[in-house]
């Protein structure tokens, strides 16, 4: 039931957001899925998906630099890999969103978008969309 469309993306430094939301929509419009459901989903234990406003840059930045201040790069952690806080972080924000498609289209807000969240990186990540239709 559905189809699994897979991207990757390169992150660009160990803390960002990137924009997927052309892709996801490019996944959709393969799908020719005219009304359902797209998962997309992050598997990775560093990295997570999340919408947000995508019309400011100023948002991303913000919204980085504080959750770097909630969870510190370096708070004592002992997990020996040194990415403890990228772990809470993806953990916390999620590996999965789900959106409505209506007349092929993501059914998101006229500000938001689909991103992609770095913890861990540079790196390159896989991001897998589900179509459903319905």
């Amino acid at each position: 039931m559905g189809k699994v469309y897979t991207f990757s993306i390169r992150t660009p430094q160990s803390t960002a957001m990137v924009d997927i939301s052309s892709k996801v929509q490019e996944a959709v419009s393969k799908s020719q899925v005219k009304n359902g459901l797209c998962l997309v989903f992050i598997p990775h234990t560093t990295a997570a998906v999340t919408i947000n406003e995508n019309a400011d840059p100023d948002v991303v930045r913000d919204f980085l630099m504080e959750i770097n201040k909630v969870i510190p790069f370096n708070d004592g952690y002992l997990h020996m890999e040194g990415n403890s806080a990228a772990h809470i972080k993806a953990s916390l924000m999620g590996f999965s969103e789900t959106i409505i498609i209506e007349d092929s289209r993501l059914l998101l807000g006229t500000w938001q978008g689909i991103y992609l969240t770095e913890f861990d990186g540079p790196r390159v990540r896989k991001v897998h969309v589900k179509i459903i239709e319905g």
